[in-house]
């Protein structure tokens, strides 16, 4: 865990960043500590980023919708935002310690970070009150929001990060194999910039996508995962050695086969999705959330011809060919400053979007869970199932964002938009050690 004081000041950092850039009003992002209304309810903030169309994101606002019309004595102020967003408006409200009553959060590093600023209050008490709940996660499903024994969330979704989405009829109409190996990838990328076709659409207009959804389970097909977590810790391995330098490498092969479409820098996954929809590219390269907006609003005849598949080893590689990049899945933060009335209402909430009812609605929006219910394949979209089928033979190796500094996040979400635009991997590679060294303290 990082020291509080180099949470303290990343987070001032992130602060005065986001405010000279009008990261919103302070005042109004201090929302969360209003109390009980003059009339007797109780006031609670949510914020979350179940804003889009998808299945999903549906799929929960009917549970808000459900529980208000429920809680007639709880008064919800909501607010949804874009992930990327949502990240950057924690960051800003957690430097000033002024949080939202819920929020949804990540596993892993800002569940720490947050931890260490002592702005979350565990959850133990709650979920022991409620065993079958609690006993019914998948092994090691809570480990990621576990500090020094306490356990301050629940995943409410899994989050593989890294399938290839891919359609099968543009395959079949430009004689393309589906890639078993990278040599196969790289040939197909070629055969569809041939046939003007684009090869693999990318939205990474919010430049945690790369790091994200591609970089992190490529990255560990090179390295593997034990070299990656001892870079982390900066404990007997270093970001700038020879073997992370070779999976900066293979990205920087992607980018210069021109695997990516001209300014994908510029729009977003949203974007991204839709040059898919529309028949303009092969593939795209997304986490198994994806799946709910594929399933929602492909159009028929592109839903029907796509399938997915998981990144081709790399030659010589060390890691697990049969995983992808991912965790457990986002959760809901209970803010430390709650107690009495406000943390009932708010744990009741937590329930309701978290528990068994909330784990089944998400995994009927052709969504993942790290909760213990079969899927019912007659109830289900054939793509949903073939995913669902896919995961239980695939290990998760870690996702680079929720394992690293939020200073060296920072960095090499920037530096991999530099490198494919022809950046240098060694200069990348310094950048990241010196970032994740530097909020280490050595």
């Amino acid at each position: 865990m990082k020291k509080i004081t180099s949470f303290s000041a990343t987070m001032l950092a992130v602060s005065v960043l986001l405010a000279g850039c009008g990261g919103g009003d302070p005042a109004a992002e201090g929302s969360g500590s209003a109390s009980g209304g003059a009339d007797g309810k109780v006031k609670l903030t949510l914020w979350h980023n179940w804003s889009g169309q998808d299945a999903k994101a549906v799929a929960m606002r009917k549970i808000l919708d459900d529980f208000k019309a429920a809680n007639a004595d709880i008064e919800l102020e909501v607010e949804g935002l874009p992930t990327d967003g949502l990240k950057t408006r924690l960051k800003t409200v957690a430097a000033a310690g002024e949080m939202p009553d819920l929020f949804v959060m990540w596993p892993d590093a800002m569940t720490k970070e947050f931890v260490a600023g002592n702005l979350l209050q565990p959850v133990n008490e709650f979920l022991d009150s409620k065993p079958e709940w609690k006993n019914n996660f998948i092994p090691n499903a809570l480990d990621g929001y576990t500090v020094d024994g306490k356990i301050y969330s629940v995943p409410m979704n899994l989050s593989p990060s890294s399938f290839i989405y891919y359609n099968q009829a543009l395959f079949d109409q430009h004689g393309v194999s589906v890639p078993k190996t990278w040599d196969e990838l790289l040939a197909a990328v070629k055969t569809f910039n041939d046939k003007q076709v684009i090869p693999i659409a990318l939205g990474n207009k919010a430049n945690w996508a790369v790091q994200s959804t591609i970089f992190s389970a490529l990255a560990d097909r090179v390295t593997g995962s034990d070299w990656f977590l001892k870079a982390v810790k900066q404990d007997g391995a270093k970001f700038t050695d020879p073997q992370f330098i070779e999976a900066l490498n293979r990205l920087k092969e992607l980018g210069d086969a021109k695997a990516f479409q001209t300014g994908f820098n510029s729009i977003d996954q949203n974007q991204m999705r839709q040059l898919y929809f529309q028949g303009k590219a092969a593939m795209f390269i997304d986490g198994g959330w994806a799946m709910a907006d594929v399933v929602a609003n492909a159009p028929k005849e592109v839903l029907a011809q796509t399938h997915v598949a998981l990144l081709p080893p790399i030659p010589g590689g060390k890691g697990e060919a049969q995983s992808t990049s991912g965790v457990v899945g986002t959760g809901l933060g209970v803010s430390q400053s709650l107690s009495g009335a406000k943390k009932d209402a708010a744990l009741k909430l937590f329930y309701a979007l978290a528990g068994p009812e909330g784990q089944q609605a998400t995994l009927n929006s052709s969504t993942l869970v790290s909760y213990k219910i079969e899927l019912d394949p007659s109830k289900a979209h054939p793509l949903f199932v073939e995913l669902n089928e896919l995961m239980k033979t695939t290990k998760l190796s870690p996702v680079y964002d929720a394992k690293l500094s939020s200073a060296a996040v920072e960095v090499i979400n920037n530096s991999l938009q530099e490198l494919l635009m022809g950046g240098s991997p060694e200069a990348v590679a310094k950048k990241i050690q010196d970032a994740q060294a530097g909020a280490l303290g050595k």
